[in-house]
């Protein structure tokens, strides 16, 4: 059973809880009582569904995710695969700046973004679009001199091959480093030099549409 809340949003609620005697997380999602029963039955099923395949294509295509454990569609819950020791990005990134040397932590946060965007470039290779791409839905988990990089909350993933979700899934990455890390711009060009490298030919055209969306993005911030 769920023991402690640890973050709710609009979508769903995150509990530490147990499943097979293991600790894990317990992701709860809420009934949308505005819509239908049978409705919003169908609709949170079919994310349930999706959730959990997006998480398998990850890992078959070498991404670190937590794994889906178990589905329990009449209590609209997963149990998901929890990482004790981890910090989400945005924590990493931040305590990085506060407690190392200016070159040093530069150093340390190039590393990191490089490898972020090797692995969202992975990602894209098979078609798979996070849709909310932020430096708190990527966790780092400390390993013996070493981290691992885990992308988490798939709750607005899909498959598509398309060029102008894949810039659109990059687009909210940047303007979540822009609000969150707006001191250290340097963080988001690395990235795209990692996306460039895994991508090859395929992520140029990726990176154009990718500036398009900035582009309209730009425009609507213009007009207000």
């Amino acid at each position: 059973m769920p023991s402690e809340i640890l973050k709710q949003g609009a979508e769903a609620r995150l509990y530490l809880g147990e499943y097979q005697g293991e600790t894990c997380l317990i992701k709860e999602r809420f009934v949308k009582k505005y819509r239908h029963p049978e409705l919003d039955k169908q609709i949170t099923r079919r994310r349930m569904k999706a959730e959990m395949k997006t998480a398998a294509r990850c890992l078959a295509a070498g991404v670190l995710v937590p794994k889906v454990l178990h589905l329990d569609y009449p209590a609209h819950t997963l149990y998901i695969e929890y990482y004790a020791n981890a910090k989400t990005a945005k924590e990493f990134i931040q305590e990085t700046v506060a407690t190392k040397e200016a070159d040093e932590a530069k150093k340390l946060l190039l590393d990191l973004c490089w490898r972020i965007g090797v692995i969202v470039g992975r990602m894209h290779t098979d078609h798979i679009i996070h849709g909310d791409l932020t430096t708190s839905n990527i966790l780092i988990d400390p390993q013996e001199n070493k981290y691992d990089i885990v992308f988490i909350d798939f709750g607005l993933s899909h498959y598509d091959k398309g060029a102008e979700r894949k810039g659109v899934d990059l687009y909210v990455l940047e303007r979540a480093l822009l609000s969150t890390h707006s001191e250290q711009p340097y963080l988001f060009e690395q990235i795209l030099a990692g996306y460039r490298m895994q991508c090859g030919r395929e992520g140029d055209i990726v990176l154009d549409k990718f500036e398009e969306v900035r582009a309209r993005g730009r425009k609507r911030t213009m007009i207000g």
